[in-house]
Formats: C-alpha cells, sequence, structure tokens
C-alpha cells in the first residue's frame, strides 16, 4: 500500500533531515510549530522562520548532534499524519539520551500547517544538566 500524498510529505521531512530546500517548499507560512511544556524551548512558535531561528537557533548549541527518528507513520483522512518515533541526541558534554516522541502534523493543501509535538521532557532535561 503506497503512502497518502500527506503522509509522503511528512516523511519526505523527516527523511530530509529537515534540510531547508524541502522545508522551504513543504511548511505553509502560517505554520503552528507547538513545542510540549517541559521540553527544552517549549513553547508555540509561528511561521519556519520563527521555528528555524527562536527553537532550533536556541536549542541545537547545547547538543554535538540532535535528530528524530521516525519509527512509524499514520494517516488519517482528516489531513492529520501521526508521527511517533524518538530523539537521539548528544549534548556538548557528552551526555546521550534517546527520548520518545510522537508528532501530530496537520496538511492542508499540500503544506504542513502544523505540528504538534509530545515528548519525555525529563529524559533530555536530565541529558542536559549532566
Amino acid at each position: 500500500m503506497s503512502d497518502s500524498p500527506n503522509l509522503a510529505l511528512i516523511r519526505r521531512l523527516y527523511e530530509s533531515g529537515m534540510a531547508p530546500e524541502v522545508t522551504s517548499e513543504v511548511m505553509a507560512p502560517d505554520l503552528v510549530w507547538d513545542i510540549t511544556p517541559g521540553f527544552p524551548n517549549s513553547g508555540v512558535y509561528h511561521g519556519w522562520d520563527s521555528v528555524a531561528k527562536d527553537f532550533f537557533g536556541k536549542t541545537m548549541p547545547n547538543y554535538e548532534s540532535f535528530g528524530a527518528v521516525p519509527e512509524e507513520f499514520h494517516a488519517d483522512d482528516e489531513g492529520h499524519v501521526f508521527v511517533y518515533g524518538h530523539y537521539h541526541a548528544e549534548t556538548k558534554t557528552g551526555n546521550k539520551a534517546d527520548v520518545r516522541f510522537i508528532h501530530l502534523w496537520t496538511v492542508r493543501d499540500g503544506k504542513a500547517v502544523s505540528m504538534r509535538q509530545a515528548a519525555d521532557s525529563h529524559i533530555l532535561q536530565q541529558a542536559l544538566q549532566g
């Protein structure tokens, strides 16, 4: 069974590692990016430029490496794509963490308009604190 167009769109984001040429094509101008409370730099961000600067720009300097590793993709008939997986992170101090996540994406007119994240923030906070 082939991926739905929405699932294929979101899968492409993960497979690209959030490459700029893919995010510029896939993310809607009015994107809402919602990071669960307790997660480093949690909050709600509006627009990909804000996500890149205010979320990733503040988050990534704390890590030697940080990546989202998707394990399962599921789509419904209402424009939602659910991604279950884990973050694999190594902090600047050498601590490693594998943190489960679920991302709920909403796709409208072939563009990602929102991403809501839930993750085990405690494990990541412990790794950052050493």
